[in-house]
C-alpha cells in the first residue's frame, strides 16, 4: 500500500511538472524551395538563362566537339598515321582546355548571379518567414531538410512562398 501511494504521488508530481511546461508550436520550412518557387526567383532564373544562353550553347558545342574527337581517336586511332593522331590529340587538348575554361567561366557567372539574387531576396524572405511564423504562433522553426519526418500540416514552405510573392 505504501509503494502504491508513493507511485501515485510521483505520478501526480510528474503530471503537474509536465503541465507547467508549455507546449511549443513547431513547424518546418524548406527555405531554399520556398525561395526558388517565388515569382522573383523564376524571373531571375529566366533572365540568367537569357543572359547566358549563347554562352551555354558555345560550351555545349565545344563539349560535343571534344566528344567527337575522343570517339574518333578511340575508333580510328589504330589506323591513323602518327602525324594525324598527333594532330587529333593536339586538337583534343586545345578544345578540351577551351571547354574547361568556358564552362568554369559560365559556372562562375551563374554562381555570382545566384548569390546576388539571394543577397537581394534574403531580407524579403526573412520578412515573409517572420509573418508566417507569427500567424501560426510558431516557437520553433526547423529546416525541412534536417528533419527525418514531419507531417504536411507542419510544413510552411508554400505559405512562405506565397507571402514572399505578396510582399512589395
Amino acid at each position: 500500500m505504501r509503494k502504491w501511494m508513493l507511485a501515485l504521488a510521483v505520478t501526480g508530481a510528474l503530471g503537474t511538472a509536465a503541465g507547467a511546461v508549455q507546449a511549443n508550436e513547431v513547424a518546418v520550412l524548406d527555405w531554399q524551395q520556398a525561395l526558388l518557387e517565388t515569382s522573383s526567383a523564376q524571373q531571375s532564373m529566366n533572365q540568367l538563362k537569357n543572359q547566358l544562353g549563347s554562352q551555354q550553347q558555345q560550351v555545349r558545342a565545344l563539349g560535343e566537339e571534344v566528344q567527337r574527337l575522343q570517339q574518333r581517336l578511340q575508333s580510328d586511332g589504330d589506323v591513323m598515321s602518327d602525324s594525324e593522331r598527333q594532330n587529333v590529340m593536339q586538337q583534343l587538348r586545345q578544345k578540351g582546355g577551351q571547354f574547361q575554361q568556358q564552362r568554369g567561366q559560365l559556372e562562375q557567372k551563374r554562381a555570382e548571379q545566384e548569390e546576388a539574387f539571394l543577397k537581394q531576396a534574403r531580407p524579403k524572405l526573412d520578412r515573409a518567414i517572420e509573418q508566417v511564423v507569427k500567424r501560426h504562433n510558431v516557437d520553433v522553426l526547423v529546416d525541412r531538410n534536417s528533419v527525418i519526418y514531419a507531417g504536411d500540416a507542419l510544413d510552411l514552405t508554400q505559405e512562405v512562398t506565397q507571402t514572399f510573392n505578396s510582399l512589395n
